[in-house]
């Protein structure tokens, strides 16, 4: 049994990823031999893995079968809710707590990311790694947890809401004055500089939302 363990994580990282990258979408159906194919491991891995994602609502049941699962309106709005204020309390904390190094990590992801702007998918990345990174500077092991959820969910979301016209410019200056307000130790600027970050994605992504076409048994957020 404990030689299963490591491939159990192996499967549900890989088949989380797969879902992160936009290779399986919401209303794709999850074949446990497929999988087991695909990723090189064994069954018993896999199905103890589709029995995780499940559990956390990634996967929903379409009678016998298993489906990327999908967010609705509410579900959308809720998770959006969650996260302004997990996030914001985030870069509150990093504005008390984050070392000198951190401050200038986050600095340079932030000019980095002006390079970017033509390259949605890759800054939706460079966006992850930058979220993760206030996240950790915030010194709150509890908080890290929660966001970590909270960004697999995300996973959900199968197109980026940095790909609408504009949105890349205006999430890279938000980043910049996330960065800004962290560095002053402006606690109070850096909470309302992240919230007003997540609610500008969150416009996004109703917009993208509402322009989604029905794909199979679920609608793509």
């Amino acid at each position: 049994m404990a030689s299963d363990r490591p491939s159990q994580i192996d499967a549900y990282s890989l088949i989380l990823e797969a879902i992160d990258t936009g290779l399986y979408r919401p209303g794709d159906r999850l074949v446990e031999s497929e999988l087991a194919e695909r990723f090189g491991v064994s069954r018993t891995p896999v199905r103890e893995a589709l029995q995780k994602l499940e559990t956390q609502s990634l996967l929903a049941r379409d009678g016998r079968s298993l489906i990327v699962a999908a967010l609705d309106h509410n579900q959308l709005a809720e998770l959006y809710a969650v996260r302004s204020e997990l996030e914001a309390l985030a870069a509150q904390l990093a504005a008390r707590h984050a070392a000198e190094e951190e401050i200038a990590v986050l600095r340079a992801m932030a000019e980095e990311h002006g390079t970017m702007v033509d390259q949605p998918q890759a800054l939706a990345r460079a966006n992850k790694r930058f979220h993760r990174q206030i996240h950790l500077a915030s010194h709150n092991r509890y908080l890290v947890q929660q966001l970590e959820f909270v960004h697999r969910t995300m996973a959900l979301m199968a197109e980026t809401s940095l790909a609408g016209p504009g949105r890349g410019d205006a999430a890279v200056a938000e980043h910049r004055g996330i960065v800004d307000a962290i560095a002053a130790r402006d606690e109070d600027g850096a909470r309302a500089a992240l919230r007003h970050h997540i609610s500008e994605a969150f416009k996004e992504r109703l917009r993208l939302a509402g322009e989604a076409p029905r794909v199979g048994p679920a609608a793509r957020p």
